[in-house]
């Protein structure tokens, strides 16, 4: 079978990705002509419809170039990964307003978390008051998207048929947006993760959402009845998989040279090594496995029934939880068996050190996300917000 055009092109920028990643970690964003190149291999698009020139990739298939991407440089995963799962807003749009926003060759939408805005409701549209934080890939966006609880006229909350606070997802042109480069961190340095704000800015009808609500559904494609959710869980996890999978090749490199100061046999010629090396190697190809065959079975029962049932959303949580857990587990048993040698200011160990744990520190690799999944298998009602 031929590989995907996505991935060849994920593997033909590795080089080039892990050439930049000193200047990404010392200029905090992704370089211009790293940037180019993404767009021109059209990475950018991966989940975006095929009416839109977009890849309009399987979950699965999806990951996969996030994983490759995340060997060379976990920080151009995380954007590319981040800005994906902004572009799944493409299918709750009507194809007007997906092509006003994702029409141009060089668009990427980008977008921080939580409902941080308020948008009231008037006539044509909202007008929108917020500020939003931690928004990856925002320095090469073209549109942000901020997330908001509606306000009534009268000044009150909207709210559903249910009671439950209604929130949308305004979309507007990035230069409406004033941005505060407050992106100093320890790791994933490389986002631009930086904070936005906009003041009474008027945002259409037409370009307002409401994600992973499958009544607002436009695009019929199957991708699109996967959550925002199940895309950045498993993305994510898959950045942490590629570090690891990256300081385990450095760790092999290393082990076949280094003899450790006092010793008599090269690391690769002990035992314990050995038998370490064997189990971490396990490690990451199970949890690997897992995600894949959470997307591709959640992919199966989607194009049968239309939909993903409750045991199939937390079999895809559970992956990408179980993943993101042993992708740092990993990551710090190899920092540790490479001794002294990872402990060096920009040694490829020390690096993806501080990424993995930064990826870790993540809303989706929180620990009560395995609790979520214990109460439905304990036939319990689960928390459904991260799945």
């Amino acid at each position: 079978m031929d590989e995907r055009r996505e991935m060849a092109a994920a593997r033909r920028l590795a080089p080039m990705i892990a050439a930049a990643a000193g200047r990404i970690e010392r200029e905090r964003e992704l370089p211009a002509d790293l940037v180019d190149a993404l767009h021109e291999a059209g990475l950018f698009r991966l989940l975006l419809p095929k009416t839109l020139e977009g890849a309009e990739l399987a979950p699965a298939e999806f990951v996969r170039v996030i994983e490759t991407l995340a060997r060379a440089d976990a920080a151009t995963a995380w954007c590319v990964c981040q800005t994906a799962g902004c572009s799944l807003s493409a299918g709750y749009l009507a194809p007007g307003a997906a092509r006003e926003v994702f029409g141009p060759p060089r668009a990427v939408l980008a977008w921080g978390a939580g409902a941080a805005g308020k948008a009231e409701k008037v006539a044509g549209g909202y007008r929108v008051n917020g500020k939003w934080g931690f928004a990856s890939g925002s320095r090469h966006a073209t549109w942000l998207g901020g997330h908001c609880r509606v306000i009534l006229p009268d000044g009150g909350a909207a709210r559903d048929e249910t009671g439950a606070l209604i929130e949308r997802t305004m979309l507007f042109p990035r230069e409406l947006a004033r941005i505060e480069d407050n992106w100093h961190v320890i790791g994933l340095r490389g986002t631009g993760s930086d904070s936005y704000e906009v003041s009474d800015l008027f945002v259409p009808d037409h370009l307002t959402l409401s994600r992973d609500v499958n009544a607002e559904i436009l695009h019929p494609a199957p991708l699109y009845r996967f959550n925002t959710n199940h895309i950045y869980a498993c993305g994510f996890a898959s950045v942490a998989l590629g570090l690891a999978q990256a300081m385990m090749a450095d760790f092999l490199a290393l082990a076949v040279k280094k003899t450790p100061r006092e010793g008599q046999a090269r690391l690769a010629e002990s035992a314990s090594v050995q038998g370490e090396t064997g189990r971490l190697h396990a490690r990451i190809e199970a949890a690997r496995s897992f995600i894949a065959a959470s997307l591709e079975d959640g992919m199966a029962e989607i194009v049968a029934t239309g939909g993903l049932g409750l045991d199939q959303r937390m079999t895809i949580r559970a992956s990408a939880s179980h993943a993101l857990a042993e992708a740092r587990e990993v990551t710090v048993a190899l920092y540790h068996a490479a001794g002294v040698n990872a402990i060096f200011d920009g040694s490829p160990f020390e690096r993806r050190f501080r990424d993995s744990f930064a990826v870790s520190q993540q809303v989706q690799a929180r620990s009560n996300h395995f609790e979520t999944v214990g109460r439905h298998l304990l036939g319990l009602p689960p928390d459904l917000t991260f799945a």
